[in-house]
């Protein structure tokens, strides 16, 4: 990982004559700022706001880690010499642009695969010949030792300080709060942080259903290690619950069996069976660090990963309703009003957005999580292509759920099978901006090219988006079939195929992008915390 070692006043002139920092403004103003959190705890309790303040110190704790997983030296970020590229570098947590992976800091050359997971210089043949099995965990680092040769830090070794004080901190909130499941979930954890073991505290967070806060802390997503797709990232969020909207989505977790059953593909290819303790929870959010807060803002959970507690238990899908809202207002609606032919507009509805990303989250639950022809499991047998594959099939299944279920009647009977469908294909559009370099936008793009390759809309003569309704619902079920089928038979080179025949900015895409920078539409969101 380069290191900035410059003088500042060496960096500041560097900076002053390099054209890429006369964009940096325009990169940040297009991610629009938007208050998160409350300056209002009515209804929590005094030990409550207690436990709340201590997860606000943990989850500062987990944004220094994560400054060191994904570039190494914060400091340096904080020393350059305009303002806008200090919190540019804050929203990117480096100096690289995350959707482009281009560096917009004079000095730094295109953003590592490997994040600062693996010493820079390692070759594959190093990683491959390294013959210590845990470099295959997601809670280890690979670095050099003093002989130059490569060897495996555990996570719990090489973070230490700063879990220590994680620990401290869990434990003074496990200590003042009154509910029994809150606090086991704490306790275990710490244990889970110094040990890397996360078993016992998936399964403890599952059971704890019965708070109002909620607190998502570890080492999840595999997203910035996309060299093998292998090493997970430290993140947080604080959630507090929104019990009546909560109450409301209690009877689509009871579904999660039959949903599983009506997947678009063979039976065999779906023999995984989710836990009976799935839940589904609104939320809003007060905080995000680490991981969470680097780039693109997630609006949606569905965790843990394991596949082991996911069939025992099964998921818990957290929507963050707070974030979902903003980011319909303030970017999924004007690009529809922007994009969509007039008399399709009416069907651009929050309603259909939230449940889209509802199921989508569902759906990361679904499927199999083991192939059926002993290459293992998914991410094993995907390689780094498992992440995109499993996003294509979290927007592209979840959007196949929603139309099944108001199609049986069982969502709000005012939204539409043409209200999912445009703001789905809406959404593809503003989030495929999020470029191909991160899979996430990856995704979106290959969902757009496949969705248009089979007519599922065209530019009318207007040069607006048309949808035909029919077309694009039986596209949705044919890549939702194609990629579970990918998934199942751990076909590593039909996805590759898929990614590599879709992956590809259209011109017609790229002028879409134009417009809605000419509109000043938002890319994203960056937050500004109220809590």
């Amino acid at each position: 990982m380069k290191k900035a070692v410059f003088p500042v006043l060496c960096l500041a002139a560097l900076c002053a004559c390099n054209p890429q920092s006369d964009t940096v403004n325009a990169k940040l103003n297009s991610y629009a700022t938007v208050e998160i959190g409350t300056t209002s705890l009515s209804g929590i309790s005094d030990n409550g706001k207690q436990v709340l303040d201590y997860f606000k110190l943990i989850s500062t704790e987990i944004d220094n880690i994560y400054w060191d997983q994904s570039f190494g030296d914060k400091a340096a970020m904080t020393k350059l010499p305009t303002n806008a590229q200090r919190v540019f570098a804050l929203v990117n947590y480096g100096p690289w642009d995350r959707l482009t992976d281009e560096p917009f800091v004079e000095g730094y050359g295109t953003r590592p695969l490997g994040a600062n997971f693996y010493p820079a210089d390692m070759t594959d043949e190093e990683f491959d010949a390294l013959e210590d099995p845990a470099k295959l965990s997601p809670y280890t680092l690979i670095r050099r030792g003093a002989d130059g040769k490569l060897q495996v830090v555990w996570y719990h070794d090489a973070y230490k300080e700063s879990l220590d004080r994680i620990s401290n901190y869990l434990h003074a909130a496990a200590d003042y709060t009154i509910k029994p499941s809150v606090r086991n979930y704490l306790l275990k954890k710490i244990d889970a942080m110094r040990s890397d073991n996360y078993y016992e505290s998936d399964l403890a967070w599952i059971e704890m259903d019965d708070s109002k806060m909620d607190l998502v802390i570890g080492p999840n997503m595999t997203k910035d290690d996309r060299r093998y797709g292998i090493k997970a990232s430290y993140e947080s969020y604080v959630l507090l619950k929104d019990l009546a909207l909560s109450e409301s989505l209690a009877e689509y977790t009871a579904m999660i069996p039959e949903l599983q059953k009506a997947l678009p593909c063979p039976d065999e290819y779906k023999t995984f069976t989710p836990g009976t303790s799935s839940q589904m929870f609104a939320f809003n959010a007060l905080s995000y660090a680490g991981a969470a807060n680097a780039g693109i803002k997630k609006i949606a959970l569905n965790l843990p990963y394991d596949p082991k507690v996911q069939a025992e238990k099964g998921t818990r899908t957290a929507l963050l309703n707070n974030v979902i809202r903003q980011k319909f207002n303030k970017i999924v609606r004007p690009a529809g009003r922007l994009l969509i032919e007039q008399d399709q507009q009416p069907n651009l509805d929050v309603d259909a957005f939230f449940w889209n990303i509802a199921f989508r989250e569902v759906a990361h639950g679904l499927g199999v999580k083991q192939t059926v022809n002993g290459k293992g499991s998914v991410t094993e047998a995907l390689g780094n292509e498992a992440l995109t594959l499993e996003e294509i099939k979290g927007d592209i299944v979840g959007v196949y759920l929603n139309i099944y279920l108001i199609k049986k009647g069982l969502i709000d009977h005012l939204v539409t099978r043409e209200d999912a469908i445009t703001t789905f294909i809406t959404g593809l559009v503003r989030s495929s901006r999020f470029g191909n370099a991160e899979a996430l936008g990856r995704a979106n793009i290959i969902c757009y090219n496949y969705l248009k390759e089979q007519g599922a809309f065209e530019h009318g003569r207007s040069g607006l988006y048309h949808i035909d309704y029919d077309k694009a619902e039986a596209a949705i079920t044919s890549l939702a079939e194609k990629v579970l089928t990918l998934q199942a038979t751990g076909d590593r080179a039909g996805a590759d195929a898929l990614v590599a025949a879709y992956s590809e900015i259209p011109e017609s895409l790229a002028q879409d992008f134009a417009a809605m920078d000419r509109a000043a539409i938002p890319t994203d969101l960056r937050f500004q915390f109220v809590w």
